[in-house]
């Protein structure tokens, strides 16, 4: 059976980790193992993490990191983590489960029916008959995100930022995320970039990113987000960045 290693990275998590809900998964898949990566956390996540943990049967791990180092350190961290084990497939997962786990396996099946794709990425694309609720506000800003995001690095996606993906474990995979992301705030654009770039692109031109997006059928928006509007600004302003370092970097290779 073809083993899935998920990495969930926690920041003060506490009130909103379900313990049964990451339990359940691992009973209805036997080929699923967990890594949690610990973000600094000051509250009880580390508890609630040890719980899941002592019922688990050995199939959940945990790395830590002090002090909080973000989002982004988190989750490549906890991917080159996951390349080191046997696993075929190597991911990441909001620790709210906003997305549930049955995305996930929709993620997977995807990519055991596309053996020429890298990853496969959750779309929270408003469908009709598809149990997406988030907040208008928060999907008008969204939808602006992916404009953006195809406007400047001509990328055409539909939600570069759902906290679901998942990535054929390999020597690709392991060389998009083996340097650290320019971007805190949108390091998942970043991936999509480095992916492109694997297949022989550059940061805004070639071959598209060897990446599928796959509407999700559930996704509920869930409180304690720690976005603040400041952060829409970081993260167009990191769109740039990202341009104009992987434009130089593309430039300087073909030298």
């Amino acid at each position: 059976m073809l083993e899935t290693r998920i990495v969930i990275p926690c920041h003060n998590e506490a009130e909103r980790l379900d313990a049964a809900a990451f339990l359940a998964a691992l009973a209805d898949d036997p080929a699923l193992s967990l890594l949690f990566v610990d973000d600094g956390s000051t509250d009880s996540t580390l508890e609630r993490i040890g719980d899941v943990r002592a019922r688990a049967g050995g199939r959940v791990a945990l790395l830590r990191q002090h002090p909080n180092r973000g989002k982004a350190v988190a989750v490549r961290l906890g991917i080159l983590e996951a390349l080191r084990s046997h696993a075929t497939y190597v991911g990441f997962l909001d620790a709210d489960l906003a997305t549930p786990f049955s995305e996930m396996t929709r993620l997977r099946a995807l990519l055991d029916a596309h053996p020429d794709l890298q990853g496969a990425i959750a779309s929270r694309v408003p469908l009709l008959g598809a149990g997406v609720e988030r907040a208008p506000a928060r999907l008008a800003a969204g939808r602006l995100a992916a404009w953006a995001v195809s406007q400047v690095l001509r990328l055409p996606i539909g939600d570069a930022s759902c906290g679901a993906k998942l990535f054929r474990a390999g020597a690709t995979t392991q060389g998009v995320f083996a340097e650290p992301f320019l971007s805190r705030w949108i390091f998942d654009v970043e991936i999509l970039v480095r992916y492109r770039m694997a297949a022989g692109g550059s940061a805004t031109d070639g071959p598209l990113p060897p990446l599928m997006e796959l509407p999700v059928l559930r996704w509920e928006e869930r409180g304690g987000s720690k976005i603040r509007p400041g952060d829409y600004v970081r993260a167009l302003r990191d769109l740039f960045r990202i341009r104009r370092h992987y434009g130089r970097t593309r430039s300087a290779s073909q030298m």
